[in-house]
């Protein structure tokens, strides 16, 4: 059977199109596509859309414990575009709600307006292979959440002339003490 070929998008349900709206075009650098008092619909590329907001009065939030979407992620080019965007969120107000590398990335997890996580990672690794290899070693089994990720520590280090090639190399070691989830 063939594979879909790539994401396309996420539909989220709201209360509070408007506030929703304004964080993802925030967070994401993300465009209106089209806008009415029902439905956002957002893009950052090429795509039509990728995330689009449908308004449900009275919607509400899920209970603490129930199943469903735990967060949605999105991926950066390299580590100085992951920064950039976190110093650039931080100083609008919007920080992270849990920082982790994961060994294959290296993620900031925020909550929007209705409290779902999205995550803004980069991958830690060159290639593809080198992340799947690293998915399948013994050091990811030992420890597969992560270690502690401090974004403001490898931001001033990118300011102060280090270059991103060669922090991404030092978090892909996935060195520092095991995280559990985030509380």
């Amino acid at each position: 059977m063939p594979a879909p070929q790539k994401l396309a998008h996420v539909v989220l349900t709201t209360n509070q199109i408007d506030a929703m709206t304004k964080w993802y075009c925030t967070v994401l650098s993300a465009r209106i596509q089209h806008q009415s008092e029902v439905a956002t619909f957002l893009t950052y590329d090429e795509e039509h859309h990728r995330i689009a907001l449908a308004q449900i009065d009275g919607a509400q939030q899920p209970q603490e414990g129930s199943t469903g979407l735990s967060h949605i992620a999105f991926t950066f080019d390299d580590l100085d575009g992951l920064l950039t965007t976190f110093a650039e969120l931080r100083d609008e107000g919007i920080t992270p709600h849990w920082t982790v590398n994961h060994g294959t990335t290296s993620s900031l997890y925020y909550a929007d307006p209705d409290h779902n996580l999205v995550e803004l990672q980069v991958d830690n690794f060159a290639t593809a292979e080198e992340g799947n290899e690293y998915l399948r070693s013994e050091q990811f089994a030992a420890n597969p959440i992560g270690v502690r990720f401090e974004p403001e520590q490898y931001l001033k280090r990118l300011r102060s002339g280090e270059s991103s090639a060669e922090l991404i190399e030092e978090l892909a070691r996935v060195e520092g003490e095991p995280v559990g989830p985030p509380a």
